[in-house]
């Protein structure tokens, strides 16, 4: 595991010199680092995913604050680590024909996006809550730069910024409840943590709880923008489109529901927790379809979806029970292949139209049948539609959060969603190549996804 981080590490450090020997054929090469690491993931896949092993490595750092690079393999940071690495590769594939117009800072933004990518997946796989922290501040420094990329732009460096102060914010709020929390039950070691839960709750101070469920509730809701922290995002589409399909659909977004999902198990009886990721989640899933039906910029749209979504598995993963959990993960990646697609086709859209205003846009799939097509297989996936994974995946929530016992009384959750899937306009295979990939895992994995059968157990060991 940390092979994979220190070959993204490298792989960041000596790109710009590529860059300005080979120019964007370098984002070629460059693909390949991910795609490395997701082949080697795939063979771990039937001792984790198959057997419910947990794969572990562990490198002193700060010995005298107990504090080690201690990375764990377990089925949620293996699927996460799928995401990252597997969009990843092909966002930088699709970036080489996408900067096809210039090469002014592409090398940069080459480094900065494979940094990103190695970052992420440090983050999803980092078992001590102070290395989690670290790696959770990085991928804020690095989205700031991405966010960013068009310096000259006045609205991406606000965009920018504004995502760095709250995301860094919403993470020292966290900081301070992990310190606790570690403090607390006497181990900074995650999977030690929630082992030893029975034993540290019991006799735990109730305002001391309350705390850390705030605290660290605030750095999950700034990462994956739930309401009020929420406005982040939009602003945050002023990033070239490969940054809103990678962070901002498969990657960055996700770390504050993997928190949630990887502590709800210990902290879900804690009050106010249940409350709070219920409350937050389910306001923050209806306002965000809401201000999507206003929005007639096509990342706009996409962006106040993914929000509506993002609050949507907060609301599910936060119960921490496994069926809930299995479930919110199915989401998870139901969502990160059809909505990097859907990002993806707009990118190509803006390229070629000069414009993401759907008012000014009509008949585009004349000219593309091919990525018409993707697009509605990512559309139906995302609408639901039977046999896609969105269908699979959001009938396992439902099921999960039809009848929730919340404060001692039946909870039914109306869930509303609506989205629309837009036709591409024709860009060339290299374009199109990554949303065949993309859009084939959203029509497979549904049909694929019970084979293993549920295995809620491996996801809380």
């Amino acid at each position: 595991m940390t092979a994979v981080i220190l070959a993204h590490g490298i792989a960041a450090l000596v790109c710009p010199f590529f860059f300005r020997r080979w120019g964007r054929t370098c984002f070629y090469v460059l693909s390949l680092v991910p795609a490395v690491c997701f082949v080697w993931l795939c063979t771990l896949a039937p001792a984790v995913l198959g057997r419910g092993e947990q794969l572990s490595t562990s490198l002193p750092w700060i010995p005298s604050l107990g504090i080690s690079l201690t990375f764990r393999m377990d089925a949620l940071s293996w699927i996460l680590s799928a995401m990252v690495l597997g969009v990843g590769a092909l966002v930088l594939f699709y970036c080489a024909q996408y900067f096809r117009h210039t090469n002014q800072h592409s090398g940069r933004f080459a480094a900065e996006l494979v940094a990103f990518a190695g970052v992420m997946f440090g983050l999803v796989t980092a078992d001590d809550l102070m290395v989690m922290f670290v790696f959770w501040e990085v991928t804020s420094v690095l989205s700031y730069l991405l966010i960013g990329y068009s310096n000259a732009r006045q609205s991406a460096r606000r965009a920018a910024l504004q995502a760095l102060i709250v995301t860094t914010a919403g993470g020292l709020a966290m900081f301070i409840g992990l310190v606790m929390l570690g403090n607390l039950a006497g181990t900074y070691l995650i999977s030690q943590i929630v082992d030893t839960a029975p034993t540290w709750l019991v006799g735990a101070d109730p305002g001391y709880l309350a705390a850390v469920v705030v605290l660290v509730l605030v750095g999950a809701g700034s990462k994956s923008a739930l309401f009020p922290l929420h406005f982040w995002l939009p602003g945050a589409m002023a990033a070239p489109t490969p940054v809103s399909a990678f962070l901002h659909a498969a990657a960055m977004v996700k770390a504050g529901i993997y928190l949630i999902a990887r502590l709800a198990p210990v902290l879900a009886p804690v009050q106010p927790w249940l409350p709070m990721v219920l409350g937050l989640g389910l306001f923050t899933m209806l306002f965000g379809g809401y201000a999507a039906l206003k929005q007639h910029d096509l990342k706009l749209i996409l962006a106040y979806g993914t929000i509506s979504q993002l609050g949507f598995l907060a609301a599910v993963v936060g119960l921490g029970t496994p069926d809930a959990l299995y479930a919110g993960l199915a989401m998870m990646v139901a969502h990160s292949l059809f909505k990097s697609t859907l990002f993806l086709l707009t990118g190509v859209i803006d390229h070629q139209a000069g414009t993401r205003d759907i008012r000014r846009l009509s008949g585009i799939r004349h000219r593309a049948p091919w990525l018409f097509a993707m697009a509605v297989v990512a559309s139906a996936s995302m609408a639901g539609i039977p046999p896609f994974n969105g269908f699979l995946s959001k009938e396992m929530m439902l099921e999960e959060t039809t009848h929730m016992v919340f404060a001692g009384q039946a909870l039914l959750v109306p869930v509303l969603a609506g989205e629309w899937g837009l036709a591409p306009a024709d860009f060339g295979w290299v374009l199109a190549a990554p949303l065949f990939g993309l859009g084939i895992g959203a029509a497979l994995l549904g049909p694929l996804g019970d084979r293993f059968g549920r295995r809620p157990v491996v996801l809380t060991d």
